[in-house]
């Protein structure tokens, strides 16, 4: 799928547009990607700031797959596990980016060569419109290649 694609796909993906999440910039190579989250009255808590479920589901599943193209399918990616830390109230546009290196990907390649399964851990930070830290998320993967 081009990235295109992609973005269009997830953007009408309905979790997403009914809790206004869209991704907003996918590089060709899907090594980069942009998510934003604008702060409604339908994805807000009764404190007026972001719910913490809907600043997760704007991060959930963009490793897993950005990897997915990346390496082909000769590997299998699943996501494993995630843990959120809430470092203040989100209020406003939240956004979060997303980038996989040539460390990663180096990383992986040498961590499956053998077949078996690797569980490398991602960060990823939640901002809000200002540049303040609101939210970081590790993401824990599945990775194996395919036998």
């Amino acid at each position: 799928m081009s990235p295109a694609t992609f973005k269009l796909v997830m953007n009408l993906y309905p979790p997403y547009w009914g809790t206004g999440i869209s991704v907003k910039a996918v590089s060709n190579d899907y090594r980069n990607l942009r998510v934003e989250m604008k702060r409604r009255w339908y994805n807000s808590n009764y404190m007026h700031t972001h719910f913490g479920g809907s600043l997760y589901a704007m991060v959930d599943p963009f490793y897993m797959l950005m990897l997915i193209p990346i390496l082909g399918n000769d590997y299998q990616v699943w996501d494993r596990s995630a843990s959120i830390d809430f470092i203040k109230p989100g209020r406003g546009t939240m956004s979060a980016d997303f980038v996989i290196t040539d460390a990663m990907v180096d990383d992986i390649m040498e961590n499956t060569a053998q077949g078996k399964k690797y569980l490398p851990e991602y960060p990823v930070e939640i901002l809000d419109e200002r540049g303040y830290l609101v939210a970081m998320v590790t993401k824990q993967l599945y990775i194996r290649k395919k036998a």
